[in-house]
C-alpha cells in the first residue's frame, strides 16, 4: 500500500525532530571530547566547538599520571561488576518463582514488592540499618540496600511469563527440576532480558555517586565518578595534578575535567554495542505481560 502525502510530511517531520534531539544530546559529548583533545590556546580563545583544535594527548596523560584515576577506575570496576553478579542473582531468584502460576503466595509476594515502589524508609533510617550492621566505609553497603530493582524486577518476571509453557512441560518429561529448567532452559532462552538488564545495573551502579558519598569514608575507596566530581568542584587537585607532571605547561584545568569526563563515559559506551541487538527486544518483550 502506496505512503499519502500526508503520511510522508508526518514521517519527514519525526525524523527531524528526533534529529534535533539527537544532535543536542551528541553536541555536549563532542564539545567535551574535543575540548580534551585540544591544546591550551585553542580552548582559551574559544576557537573549540565540535572538533579539536591541535589535537594533543597531554590532557590524558596528566590525568592518569598526576590524579588518582587509575586507582578509581578500579574501584569503579569492583562496585559495578560486583553489583551487576549480585543484582543479577537476586533478580533471577525472585523473578523465576513468582512467574509461575502453581507458586504459592504469588499475588501476595508481588504486592508486597510493589509496595516497595510507592513507599521507601528514607535516607536516614535506611543508613541508621547500614550503620548498625556494620557495612559502613565497605561496598556492601552500596549493593544490599539496592541489591533488587523492582521495575528490573517486574520485566524479568513478564519475560518468563511469555516462555512457552511446552518447552517447560518438554523439560520436565525429560527430568528436569526447577534449578536444572531455569539454569538450562529458560535462562539461555531469556538472554534478551538478561542483557537488557545488565546494562540497567552496570548504568546503575557504575554511575553510583550519592551513594558512594554517603557510605564510603576512605577515600582511597572513591570510585571514578565521585573523583571526577571533586575534580569539577575543587581547584586544588588539578593544580597538583598539573604540579606532578613537568610536561603539562601547555594544559588548562578545562582539557583534565574534560578527559576525566570522556574517561567516565567511555566503558559504557564500548559496552552499548554488543549489548544493543538484545537491548530493544528485552524490554519491548519484557514489557507484553505484567
Amino acid at each position: 500500500m502506496s505512503e499519502s502525502n500526508g503520511d510522508k510530511i508526518s514521517r519527514i517531520i519525526i525524523s527531524f525532530i528526533l534529529l534535533l534531539i539527537a544532535i543536542s544530546c551528541l553536541a555536549p559529548v563532542l564539545n567535551i571530547l574535543s575540548i580534551s583533545l585540544s591544546g591550551k590556546q585553542a580552548v582559551e580563545s574559544g576557537r573549540v566547538l565540535l572538533w579539536p583544535v591541535d589535537i594533543t594527548l597531554q590532557s590524558y596523560e596528566t590525568l592518569f599520571k598526576g590524579t588518582r584515576i587509575l586507582s578509581a577506575l578500579g574501584n569503579g570496576l569492583l562496585l559495578t561488576i560486583g553489583g551487576v553478579l549480585l543484582s543479577m542473582a537476586f533478580t533471577i531468584c525472585a523473578a523465576y518463582p513468582l512467574s509461575k502460576k502453581y507458586f504459592f503466595g504469588r499475588r501476595v509476594f508481588t504486592l508486597l514488592i510493589l509496595f516497595t515502589m510507592v513507599f521507601s524508609g528514607g535516607l536516614i533510617p535506611t543508613y541508621l540499618v547500614v550503620k548498625s550492621l556494620g557495612l559502613i566505609d565497605t561496598y556492601w553497603a552500596i549493593w544490599m540496600p539496592g541489591v533488587i530493582s523492582t521495575f528490573n524486577m517486574l520485566i524479568m518476571r513478564s519475560y518468563f511469563e511469555g516462555i512457552s509453557s511446552e518447552v517447560e512441560d518438554a523439560a520436565r518429561i525429560d527430568g528436569c527440576n526447577e534449578w536444572k529448567l531455569m539454569s538450562k532452559i529458560i535462562l539461555p532462552l531469556s538472554m534478551p532480558v538478561i542483557a537488557t538488564l545488565l546494562l540497567f545495573y552496570g548504568v546503575g551502579y557504575w554511575n553510583s555517586f550519592m551513594s558512594v558519598l554517603i557510605y564510603i569514608n576512605s577515600t582511597h575507596k572513591y570510585t571514578i565518578t565521585v573523583l571526577i566530581q571533586q575534580m569539577i568542584q575543587s581547584q586544588s587537585l588539578l593544580t597538583e595534578a598539573l604540579a606532578n607532571d613537568v610536561t603539562a605547561t601547555q594544559l588548562i584545568p578545562e582539557g583534565i575535567k574534560s578527559a576525566g569526563i570522556i574517561v567516565l563515559i567511555l566503558p559504557m559506551v564500548l559496552i552499548y554495542p554488543f549489548l544493543q541487538r538484545y537491548f530493544v527486544q528485552g524490554v519491548m518483550l519484557g514489557s507484553v505481560k505484567g
